[in-house]
């Protein structure tokens, strides 16, 4: 993850003031997902990332089944709550609330892809 900060130039934004939510997929899921940092231009791959981040803290005692937040790349974020797990579009969050100095990370199994642009 933190190499396709880097790529994509977001190291800067995502160290700033904040609070953001970021909702970050674990190294396992990058390879799972057979993402390749080589096979995306920094845009796309902004956009990618942009669409695990949120404004603003918001911990996991704060999400309700059904609820839906808006990304940082204008994307819509859907929590689905079911025995005690939490998914946002489908990604199980592994580990919650982890404070950062910003906002809080939540770690999730998946790689959440942006819905493709309508042209």
């Amino acid at each position: 993850l933190v190499a396709a900060i880097a790529k994509a130039n977001l190291t800067e934004t995502l160290k700033g003031e904040g609070p953001f939510t970021v909702f970050a997929p674990s190294d396992a899921a990058f390879e799972d997902a057979g993402i390749n940092l080589d096979d995306f231009d920094a845009d796309t791959l902004a956009n990618i990332l942009a669409y695990h981040v949120v404004g603003g803290k918001v911990m996991s005692s704060n999400l309700s089944n059904g609820m839906r937040a808006t990304a940082l790349n204008g994307g819509t974020l859907a929590f689905t709550i079911s025995e005690g797990n939490i998914s946002v579009n489908g990604a199980k969050v592994v580990l919650a609330d982890v404070p950062v100095s910003n906002g809080v990370i939540h770690v999730i199994d998946q790689v959440i892809l942006p819905p493709a642009k309508k042209n």
